[in-house]
């Protein structure tokens, strides 16, 4: 073999080595690093672009697919402790011509946290209108989407701004006074002993992590001790403020308290073996709200949007299909 050949194979067998070995050290060194990577990519690969919103001195983070066009805009409102990214496997299966937009919550990830701020779920509603209008996204009523705590503020959102909302979906919304959950139960145990360092939901080791996605999903994942540490790792500097957020929360019951005032069709889809939030709870939404449309999800939990994300995005599309021939129905009548 000739010096060229030769020279030419240590060229190329060094470039793919870098990214590999970059893979691994991030892998063993910086898990939250590469869990950081892969949202990135996915979110590129999805097409999702990412931006800033500022109404005065606060400042909004989205991510946005397409644009407003003659059928209705889609809001993603993501549950407590998550971010616009955890829509991302819903995303995958919607089609690309529909406009959605999935915001950061009030002080979870790119969007603003201030100790000034008000995070019950009537304050987090009022942050998302000002949101909405600072991105004109009310110029025309669009479908709004909550999971878990965001489904919380979603059916508030729904109640208090009417005029904006032309259409809901409620996946294992929080806010009702259901039958105890396994979590609800625990929450209170803890509570009654003030011991609050080791809520389920904020877990601060890879143990926990993984009990944590075990109370979440009725789908067993196997997650690498590695990928644990890194969901650990990025959580972590937040668990203080998430910490602050379940303890000091006064509205639990807010969408109970608001549910008779949704005017909009609702649809509501839950996990049949919810831990976190007892499915009884989309009963009560059913037996209020007046146009209220049921989906329980066989072997399923909380984390529906993880465990089910074609089945959800599926049931999205059929109801916007339903509302909309409906509303055709209505104008040649």
């Amino acid at each position: 073999m000739d010096l060229d050949m030769l020279n030419m194979f240590v060229i190329a067998g060094g470039t793919l080595a870098i990214p590999i070995l970059a893979f691994v050290a991030s892998f063993l060194l910086w898990p939250s690093a590469l869990i950081r990577i892969y949202y990135w990519y996915w979110r590129r690969a999805l097409g999702m672009q990412v931006r800033y919103a500022n109404y005065d001195d606060y400042q909004f983070c989205y991510s946005y697919r397409g644009r407003s066009g003659y059928r209705p805009s889609i809001l993603m409102l993501h549950g407590f402790s998550a971010h616009k990214d955890m829509w991302l496997s819903i995303v995958k299966f919607l089609p690309k011509n529909l406009h959605l937009v999935c915001v950061d919550m009030p002080g979870h990830e790119g969007t603003t946290r201030s100790d000034l701020d008000d995070y019950s779920i009537s304050g987090q509603a009022k942050r998302i209108h000002q949101f909405v209008e600072c991105i004109k996204l009310n110029r025309k009523p669009f479908h709004l989407v909550g999971t878990s705590m965001g489904g919380n503020v979603a059916g508030v959102y729904a109640a208090q701004y009417p005029e904006d909302v032309c259409s809901l979906t409620l996946i294992c919304p929080a806010g009702l006074p259901s039958t105890d959950s396994k979590f609800i139960k625990q929450l209170r145990e803890l509570q009654e002993s003030k011991c609050i360092d080791r809520i389920p939901l904020i877990p601060s080791t890879p143990e926990e992590m993984a009990d944590m996605l075990k109370l979440c999903s009725y789908v067993r994942f196997k997650v690498p001790q590695q990928i644990l540490q890194g969901l650990v790792d990025v959580r972590i500097p937040h668990n203080e403020f998430y910490r602050k957020q379940i303890v000091d929360e006064k509205s639990r019951h807010s969408l109970h308290e608001n549910m008779s005032k949704i005017k909009a069709p609702t649809q509501v889809i839950w996990g049949k073996q919810d831990q976190v939030l007892d499915v009884s709870g989309a009963s009560v939404l059913a037996s209020a709200i007046p146009d209220c449309h049921v989906y329980i999800l066989e072997n399923c939990g909380h984390s529906v949007v993880v465990e089910r994300p074609r089945k959800t995005a599926n049931l999205i599309l059929e109801f916007l299909a339903l509302l909309h021939s409906i509303d055709n129905n209505k104008k040649q009548a």
